[in-house]
């Protein structure tokens, strides 16, 4: 079969292949080539999961298998070993709000939807909030110096990007690197936690500062890197608009489409 849009390169499957779960016993699981190559090209077109082309085989069990390897954790790890290459001399954090769509929005609004209940599944937040564009969602993400994501994370479309910046996201920062980010993330506190570590943030000042702190305007104009990720992470439908209920399921869409775009420059 040649290779269609969307679908695994033999270099990206060689990545992923062997982060893979094992299943060396019962009954032979269908390929798992072909259902990762569905979920991706759900991923990328947007289309509802009961769309997922035959080739790939049921849209159930394309959709199945990617919330069961959610729950147990296999994108989180595919996330967290490709990413571990990043560049870290220099990082730039941001959030990008995503609009929810009407089917995301009508669950039920914490714990459990009924479905979710009766499969077991564990109780999750929504991560929606009312904004400027009305119910969306933010993606929050750190950048190394290649403009590639090292750490992601969901909130509410209305919170506040400074406060949602917490310390243990930035605890990969130590001696030496420096943290860029814009005037949302303005804050004495994020200063002295990075100062305590060797690390600077080279954030830009409020204007209405009285103790306006060191700032280089040059390092700065690296921040659109991070900018530039979020283009790219939207060219995938299914992240530019969410469709997803559960916010974890989201999330490791967010996930899926990151290890993507680190795979692209892994291949150049």
């Amino acid at each position: 079969m040649s290779q269609r849009r969307y679908e695994l390169t033999d270099f990206e499957w060689g990545i992923i292949a062997p982060l893979l779960p094992n299943k060396p016993r019962g009954v032979p699981r269908a390929d798992d080539r072909k259902v990762l190559n569905g979920i991706y090209w759900r991923l990328r077109t947007g289309s509802p999961w009961a769309d997922i082309p035959e080739r790939y085989g049921p849209a159930t069990t394309c959709y199945n298998r990617f919330v069961r390897w959610r729950k147990i954790g296999v994108w989180d790890r595919i996330f967290d070993r490709v990413s571990a290459a990043y560049d870290g001399d220099l990082q730039m954090i941001d959030s990008s709000s995503v609009r929810v769509h009407q089917h995301a929005a009508n669950g039920k609004k914490g714990g459990f939807t009924d479905a979710e209940a009766a499969a077991g599944d564990e109780p999750h937040t929504r991560c929606m909030g009312r904004s400027r564009g009305g119910l969306t969602t933010k993606i929050h993400a750190l950048v190394d110096a290649n403009g590639l994501p090292i750490l992601l994370k969901l909130t509410a479309g209305q919170a506040h990007d400074g406060r949602s910046a917490a310390e243990q996201d930035l605890a990969g920062l130590g001696d030496g690197q420096i943290l860029l980010g814009d005037r949302g993330y303005d804050s004495d506190a994020l200063r002295h936690a990075l100062k305590e570590r060797g690390a600077w943030a080279n954030v830009k000042p409020m204007p209405n500062r009285k103790n306006v702190p060191a700032f280089s305007q040059f390092l700065y104009r690296y921040r659109n890197l991070v900018e530039r990720f979020f283009s790219k992470l939207k060219h995938f439908r299914a992240v530019a608009t969410r469709f997803e209920k559960h916010d974890a399921n989201f999330l490791a869409l967010v996930k899926l489409a990151a290890v993507k775009i680190w795979m692209r420059f892994m291949s150049r």
